[in-house]
């Protein structure tokens, strides 16, 4: 099992400080938002500064993976916008088509992005259909998460893009563990199961049933020894904590969420 952190969670770190702290603590990798504060996509020589963040994660000895869930990098006035759901979303696939190459040159073991909120099944289809050709330029593979709220929810919608988009080969899922816990019917642990083989990224943090928030481990409903028991047994790549409004004591909630991971892995929670 390896565990990550994400670096929205570290806000207000900048990014090489965020890094070291995070290898400091034991972690084995980072889920790495491309932000304003962290590798910004859109600032001036872009692949000089991934070759920069690529040596010092090199040198940290951290994996990674790609994530997109900036808040306010497109639109300065709304949050996540926009996204593959509105009538123009030529910012967002310039920003995903940064991010897959950005992947690419890291080494990331899987870009990860999600819908937006809207009903136009047919843009959602279109807009991921190119990131997927474009990923496969590059031999990057993309994970998709379902969030809440979005026209991907939960993992049977997100079955349904997938056959949409073709099966190809590049496109698996981001689960979020919490997400599990708020909406799917399933029990946590077997949502894990059930998406086994297209499982290509995890993000995890603790939820209660209905209510979209990340919290702290304890914090929530969840009985995380035999989710991460089905991790395990199921998946070999980075589980990271996704806890992207506790920036404010980043290393200390990193510290004793690393501690509570590793001693939930061995049963003992």
């Amino acid at each position: 099992m390896r565990f990550g952190y994400g670096t929205n969670g570290f806000g207000n770190h900048r990014l090489p400080e965020a890094l070291r702290v995070i290898a400091d603590l034991g972690y084995d990798g980072v889920a790495l938002t491309l932000d304003t504060n962290h590798l910004d996509p859109f600032d001036a020589d872009l692949a000089q500064r991934t070759a920069a963040v690529g040596a010092e994660l090199q040198r940290l000895g951290l994996a990674v993976v790609i994530e997109t869930g900036a808040r306010y990098l497109l639109d300065p006035w709304r949050k996540h916008s926009p996204t593959l759901m509105d009538d123009d979303p030529a910012k967002r696939l310039d920003y995903l088509r940064k991010a897959v190459r950005v992947g690419a040159d890291l080494g990331a073991e899987a870009v990860s992005f999600w819908a937006g909120i809207g009903t136009r099944w047919d843009r959602l289809v279109d807009g991921t259909g190119q990131i997927v050709d474009e990923a496969g330029k590059h031999n990057v593979t993309l994970g998709f998460e379902p969030e809440p709220g979005m026209l991907v929810n939960d993992i049977a919608d997100w079955r349904r893009l997938y056959k949409d988009l073709g099966r190809p080969a590049n496109f698996g899922i981001t689960l979020d563990i919490g997400h599990c816990r708020c909406l799917e019917p399933l029990p946590v642990a077997d949502c894990v199961t059930a998406v086994a083989e297209h499982l290509v990224n995890v993000q995890i943090d603790d939820m209660r049933r209905g209510t979209h928030e990340h919290l702290e481990f304890g914090d929530g409903e969840i009985d995380f020894p035999p989710v991460l028991a089905a991790l395990d047994r199921e998946y070999s790549g980075l589980v990271s904590v996704e806890l992207p409004r506790h920036s404010h004591a980043a290393p200390t909630i990193a510290a004793r969420s690393l501690d509570f991971l590793r001693t939930a892995l061995k049963g003992d929670r």
